[in-house]
């Protein structure tokens, strides 16, 4: 079966590298390239835009910048994921901030996942209870072991939650803060007992999810991201660690 294209027009003014840019984001922005699909060679590209390639250098490496694809050594130009690139600048101003951007990540988790919770404990099928389960034995065993499998379980659990709302729309929110859901993990668990913590937490959560108490889900939440934002800001004041990387396979989410 024939996939469609995007079909690119040429640029009028062919030595804006704004233009440029401009051009290749809208596209990258509707989803024309659908997500890890390998764009155009530079060739290609200017011929299709009528540009020349110093100048299309420059955007894309301006696009590479913005977090919308990434140069692959040997292989070519990919789109990168739309939750990082959407994101991206968010996590900028984050990176930059010692409090007041990383109080309004609190906020904004807040404010949606106390919801999620509690919608979770009325809908949530077997299914998702399953799969929240197995996130949570995770974190328990790599507590002590991998801070990175277990920072993937963490935003995985939290994201199995979103889905087990049965709503369409407010996983996709979720989706948006994902890279920074991510920075907060990897800087609240640098914080002494943070990670044995947060695996009581979650399970308090989980444990309301399953007694189908909506209540009991929002406050387990709510109290969760308060203390969990708390090391946050903790880790941020201190310096923040960097990432480390995990040598095992990465967990994937088991529900689409």
């Amino acid at each position: 079966m024939p996939v469609n294209r995007p079909i690119l027009t040429a640029i009028t003014r062919t030595t804006l590298t704004a233009d440029i840019c401009k051009k290749l984001a809208g596209h990258l922005m509707r989803g024309d390239w659908a997500e890890g699909e390998r764009i155009p060679a530079e060739r290609e590209l200017g011929q299709q835009l009528g540009v020349g390639r110093a100048s299309l250098r420059e955007a894309l490496k301006a696009l590479e910048i913005m977090g919308m694809i990434e140069s692959r050594l040997g292989e070519g130009t990919f789109v990168c994921k739309r939750s990082e690139f959407l994101s991206r600048p968010l996590l900028w101003a984050i990176a930059g901030s010692t409090g007041e951007d990383a109080i309004e990540l609190i906020e904004a988790r807040r404010l949606i996942e106390v919801e999620l919770a509690g919608l979770a404990a009325e809908r949530a099928s077997p299914e998702d209870l399953s799969e929240m389960g197995e996130y949570i034995e995770i974190m328990e065993e790599e507590a002590d072991r991998d801070p990175v499998r277990f920072g993937e379980a963490d935003i995985n659990f939290h994201l199995a939650i979103a889905r087990a709302t049965h709503n369409r729309i407010l996983p996709n929110a979720l989706q948006l803060i994902r890279n920074l859901m991510q920075q907060w993990i990897e800087s609240a668990l640098s914080v002494e007992s943070a990670a044995h913590e947060a695996v009581r937490q979650h399970r308090r959560i989980f444990e309301a999810i399953v007694a189908r108490d909506p209540e009991a889900a929002r406050a387990s939440m709510r109290d969760h991201l308060n203390a969990m934002g708390k090391r946050f800001l903790e880790a941020l004041k201190s310096g923040k660690p960097q990432p480390r990387r995990s040598s095992r396979p990465s967990l994937a989410v088991t529900k689409p």
